[in-house]
């Protein structure tokens, strides 16, 4: 039962992170390569305030996603510049950079060896220690993620999105000031993916950067992809598929260096079967370009 809740509570993060990149590469039409740079700057922003300066695990979460958001602005000016694939190289190259920051700034962030011993969430000096509270503290903020991107979409600010995915040229005729509003999409993203990082923090209690490599992002994407590009019930069905169909390998009895290649390979069949029989995923209304 523990082990069904935790795949639950894994899925609902990952159903965060896919919202969130739904809204910048399904919704506006950015592509984006380097989402889970975002949620590692969050998740090691909160674990280090945590541990080093004993800051509670809700102020370490609304830090560790602002810092992220400001991070949104970093690879925001350069959408505003690139388009296409080297938008995509943008962002996989924040990725890399991340990524590598973590892993050989030892001093800091220990690199490889990872944060041991991070502190869990507690409510009114009650531990979150069983994994059903915990389950439920995910799903408080997979409600407030959707409503929130809901809200974003349904509005007009969210009909600009979608003319900048459609003809970001007769938007910005329009008297729109295209450059704002994707600089603004990164940021919004960036902090709701900071949101999961922090939660992925403080529940597993440990990270290293092998968490947050640039497969990462892909399978991120993939996600988005599959579930349905523009379609946020699609980013739940899509996150859910992608976390839970590859758990069902370990009944298999499989050993971790050959479930983990499978997984892998399981998922790039899966973007071709995809991408050949329905390249709009299966709840979404465009195609990836």
């Amino acid at each position: 039962m523990e082990y069904l809740l935790h795949i639950l509570v894994l899925t609902g993060i990952y159903i965060i992170l896919t919202l969130s990149l739904n809204l910048i590469v399904g919704y506006t039409g950015l592509p984006a390569l380097g989402h889970a740079a975002f949620s590692c700057i969050g998740a090691y922003t909160s674990s280090l305030l945590a541990l080093n300066m004993g800051v509670t695990p809700w102020i370490g979460l609304v830090i560790g996603a602002s810092v992220a958001a400001i991070s949104g602005i970093v690879i925001g000016y350069p959408a505003v510049r690139l388009k296409g694939d080297y938008l995509a190289l943008a962002t996989f190259g924040l990725g890399v950079i991340v990524y590598s920051i973590v892993k050989n700034w030892v001093s800091l962030t220990r690199g490889p060896m990872g944060l041991p011993g991070i502190p869990g969430f507690s409510v009114f000096g009650f531990q979150l220690s069983e994994i059903w509270s915990y389950l439920i503290l995910v799903a408080l903020f997979v409600f407030l993620t959707y409503f929130t991107i809901r809200r974003i979409v349904n509005s007009p600010f969210g009909r600009i999105l979608r003319g900048i995915r459609e003809d970001e040229i007769a938007t910005l005729a329009m008297g729109k000031d295209v450059d704002r509003y994707k600089i603004l999409i990164f940021v919004i993203g960036a902090f709701f993916a900071g949101i999961a990082g922090s939660l992925y923090a403080h529940y597993i209690t440990f990270i290293d950067p092998s968490s947050f490599t640039v497969m990462e992002s892909i399978t991120i994407l993939l996600m988005v992809v599959f579930g349905g590009m523009g379609s946020l019930s699609g980013s739940f069905i899509g996150a859910s598929i992608l976390v839970i169909f590859p758990e069902l390998l370990r009944f298999l009895g499989m050993p971790s260096s050959v479930a983990a290649p499978l997984r892998q390979m399981i998922y790039g069949l899966l973007l071709i079967i995809l991408m050949l029989k329905r390249p709009q995923g299966i709840l979404g209304r465009y195609k990836l370009r």
